[in-house]
This record gives structure tokens, sequence and C-alpha cells, in this order.
């Protein structure tokens, strides 16, 4: 994940987080990140066969944010944690006829893999 995309996230959770507090509504958002230890030089030749370098690090970040607006019918968030190649998360929301949609996934050298799980609000 590029640390652009990495921002782009975070700048999210910072718009969620300013929903109107008049009691009516509640955000949260949390985040760690985007990488963790030692960097490395890694270089590589292209197509062209032209010799290119960076750095790298394990990537590790993890990141969450939610709304609950009982006054607009907003409820909806994500958590997601990751470290190396292997990332973790959820995401929820409220659908128009009240269910709850909760996403839970894992992205590995496996592939993507999801489980949906449906229940309703009992507010």
């Amino acid at each position: 994940m590029s640390l652009k995309f990495v921002s782009i996230l975070v700048a999210l959770a910072i718009i969620l987080v300013h929903v109107k507090a008049d009691g009516h509504a509640r955000s949260f958002q949390h985040f760690e990140g985007p990488v963790h230890g030692e960097d490395h030089e890694v270089t590589w030749k292209d197509k062209h066969g032209q010799t290119h370098q960076d750095y790298e690090a394990n990537p590790h970040y993890e990141f969450a944010y939610g709304v609950e607006d009982h006054h607009t019918g907003d409820y909806h968030g994500q958590k997601e944690y990751r470290n190396g190649k292997q990332v973790t998360g959820e995401y929820t929301l409220q659908e128009p006829n009240g269910n709850i949609r909760t996403v839970k996934y894992v992205a590995d050298k496996d592939g993507f893999h999801a489980e949906v799980i449906n229940s309703h609000d009992e507010k």
C-alpha cells in the first residue's frame, strides 16, 4: 500500500471525525503506521535494462474510523491491520432497510478471503 493511499485514508478518517457533534452523532478515528523497523535498499532493472533503486521497510499499520449518526441514520466504519504481506480487517455499514452488514476479511499470500455477516439493527 502506498504512502499516498495511506495518507488519503487518514484524511478520510479526519473528515469523518468532524461530523457535527450535536448529541446525535458520534465518530472516531485512529491511525498508526505506515512502516515498522529498519529500511533496506532494493534495486531492480526495468524492461529497458535501466537499474533503479529505492528503499523499503516492513509495511506495518493499523487504522480505524467510524460514524454513528442517529439523526441521519448514517452508520458505518472500518478497521484494518497490516503486518508485512498479511492484511486483516472489517467494515460495517447499515443498509437502508436497517440491516447491518459486516464484512471481515484477510488478504495474504493465499489471496483475499471475506466473510459477510448480516444482522438486523436492534436499536
